[in-house]
């Protein structure tokens, strides 16, 4: 694969790019937290072990679609140490992608549980558990690097953010390689943005309880987002005949590759579908 540089560092995939975000000290804040937290633990998970580490990219290493969100929740993946598990908005992203056909399975609860996703990856604009779900400002600008390594490594056709700090992470990375012009395009549940390149940003609330237990996004609102996904996703797939894994009907052929998502992990199997579809 060829070497991606972010700042001084380079990565040349997932895996060396994980290995570096999962020993990231850079935020002396977050660093205190999420060790905290690990340490402490809440009293439901007492007899559990904390990650107590930054997060890394979750899903295919193929992926043709990025899913930014915001940060991990504090009990949720900073305890199980894999992108939205362990928690709410989990349970609602996981649900909403199974149905869609992108997940394996409806839940996500460890990294032992056997879930897949095929044709698209989760990372989040910061990497680390922050305070009140709340990272600031620097801490975003600390962790934008590991966003852009992500995005430079996978073959991403499709950003969908989940929430405003994930739809402006992907607008600064655009913008920072010369292929976004003027302001950050304002954000709303649904918005769409296409690039001059063919790609395409979707956005769509944060599953957070709360905009889920306030009703401002509701099962329906979330699903639609994923049903449009995959309709681009197929529409993608009709423009020329390369072979790529899409969550598309399955056929005839199929391929199986590995991801370990760092050295500290469990490694991750996906059976990919093979269809012939755009590059």
């Amino acid at each position: 694969m060829t070497e991606v540089r972010s700042g001084r560092l380079r990565y040349s995939s997932l895996e060396t790019l994980s290995a570096a975000v999962t020993a990231c000290r850079k935020c002396p804040r977050l660093v205190t937290w999420r060790e905290e937290v690990a340490s402490t633990r809440r009293a439901s998970y007492v007899d559990q072990e904390y990650w107590g580490r930054p997060l890394p990219a979750f899903g295919d290493p193929q992926a043709r679609m990025l899913i930014v969100g915001l940060a991990p929740a504090a009990h949720g993946a900073n305890r199980t140490g894999r992108m939205f598990t362990g928690d709410r908005s989990g349970d609602w992203l996981y649900r909403a992608l199974h149905k869609a056909g992108f997940a394996s399975q409806p839940e996500s609860t460890s990294i032992s549980d056997g879930l897949q996703l095929t044709g698209c990856a989760i990372t989040n604009a910061c990497h680390c558990a922050p305070p009140q779900n709340r990272p600031s400002s620097e801490e975003i600008r600390n962790c934008q690097p590991w966003l852009d390594a992500t995005i430079e490594i996978l073959p991403v056709h499709i950003f969908l953010a989940l929430g405003g700090i994930a739809w402006n992470g992907v607008f600064d990375y655009l913008k920072s390689r010369g292929e976004w012009h003027g302001g950050r395009p304002a954000f709303s549940h649904g918005a769409e943005q296409h690039l001059e390149d063919g790609r395409l940003v979707l956005a769509s609330y944060h599953p957070s309880q709360q905009n889920t237990f306030t009703g401002r996004l509701t099962e329906p609102m979330f699903d639609a987002i994923w049903g449009r996904a995959r309709e681009l996703a197929h529409a993608k797939s009709r423009a020329c005949g390369n072979s790529i894994s899409f969550p598309l009907p399955k056929t005839r052929h199929s391929s199986t590759s590995t991801f370990t998502a760092s050295p500290h992990l469990v490694t991750i199997r996906h059976t990919i579908t093979t269809i012939y579809v755009s590059c």
